[in-house]
């Protein structure tokens, strides 16, 4: 009976063994793959990451969790994707803001960002200028001259101090010397609704948080913040055709903290351009008015050096001290 009980025992480790073998030399990724959103749920980058998770994990055989970490200046998410482990199974899909803005905001940041490694560009769009049905203009023009003759009597929204809704208001009232009050929320989860509710009366957002609110009436769409006339929307104007040189939309991409294995970092970026240029994520990310991207780390990062010299812009402009 001794001798059976210890054949059992011996079966069921080298059991275990030949498991963890398998498992150690099981190809990359052979777990979930978790993407950080430093926003609230509906917003573009959100949006972004559900639409090329859905299809990484139809590439990769594994899931993809969307964990929204909405805080100012995504703070908490780059502290969740800092304090995971190096392994190639947590990323960080957002917009630019924690690599251009915040430092241009910030004099002290708990993170460098010379530390968070770009991937990917995922996808672009503008920001669209959202007024509340109830305000009395239908222009960009109208809008102007209404808060000039009102100054400091609008409410505007946004998804948090020095996030591209705040700076693309703040970037279209310096040059026009604009007055205006700024009431920062948690995500356009948040500040959306807010413009439904009437507690401001105008915000940028991006054209996915819009979209259903103004095929309603429920709000109007003014301008947008990128340079030209967006397919999603052609007879809405762009800001520059009243402000020269004006062009904030906003770049989404994918971003991964130090250390991970290179192996890990080429598949993962890999996969997500893959997942990003297929014709039904494509489909999916013009549905929602978001120019799909698809490019590598070398387009992200010529793109995010756009960005940082405009918003270092805008800031030294809009005359915005650091905090």
């Amino acid at each position: 009976m001794n001798f059976v009980v210890l054949r059992m025992v011996l079966a069921v480790a080298v059991s275990a063994v030949l498991s963890l073998t398998a498992n150690a030399q099981a190809p990359y990724p052979n777990q979930g793959i978790r993407f950080i959103v430093p926003y609230a749920p509906g917003g573009l980058p959100d949006t972004v990451a559900r639409i090329v998770g859905q299809h990484l994990q139809e590439r990769i055989g594994q899931s993809v969790v969307i964990e929204n970490r909405a805080s100012g200046g995504a703070v908490l998410a780059v502290g969740a994707l800092m304090g995971a482990p190096a392994d190639g199974y947590t990323f960080l899909v957002t917009d630019g803001g924690i690599v251009s803005t915040n430092p241009a905001l910030f004099k002290q940041l708990s993170y460098n960002p010379k530390d968070i490694v770009p991937l990917a560009l995922l996808g672009r769009a503008p920001m669209f200028l959202a007024a509340h049905p109830d305000l009395p203009v239908s222009t960009l023009r109208e809008f102007i001259d209404h808060v000039k003759a009102r100054p400091s009597e609008i409410n505007y929204g946004s998804s948090g101090v020095g996030s591209i809704h705040h700076l693309s208001m703040e970037a279209l009232k310096a040059p026009l010397q604009l007055k205006m009050t700024h009431i920062p929320y948690r995500g356009t989860g948040q500040s959306v609704p807010a413009l439904l509710g009437g507690h401001v009366q105008v915000l940028f957002a991006a054209y996915p948080s819009l979209a259903g609110a103004a095929e309603s009436k429920k709000v109007k769409l003014l301008a947008q913040n990128g340079e030209g006339r967006w397919f999603q929307a052609p007879d809405v104007p762009a800001v520059s055709e009243v402000v020269s040189n004006f062009d904030l939309a906003t770049i989404v991409g994918l971003f991964a903290r130090p250390g991970v294995p290179q192996a890990a970092v080429d598949k993962i970026t890999a996969e997500a351009i893959a997942a990003a240029n297929s014709p039904a994520a494509q489909k999916q990310l013009r549905a929602a008015g978001i120019e799909p991207a698809g490019g590598n780390a070398e387009a992200l990062g010529r793109a995010l050096k756009r960005e940082i010299d405009k918003v270092n812009e805008v800031v030294k402009n809009a005359g915005i001290e650091p905090q």
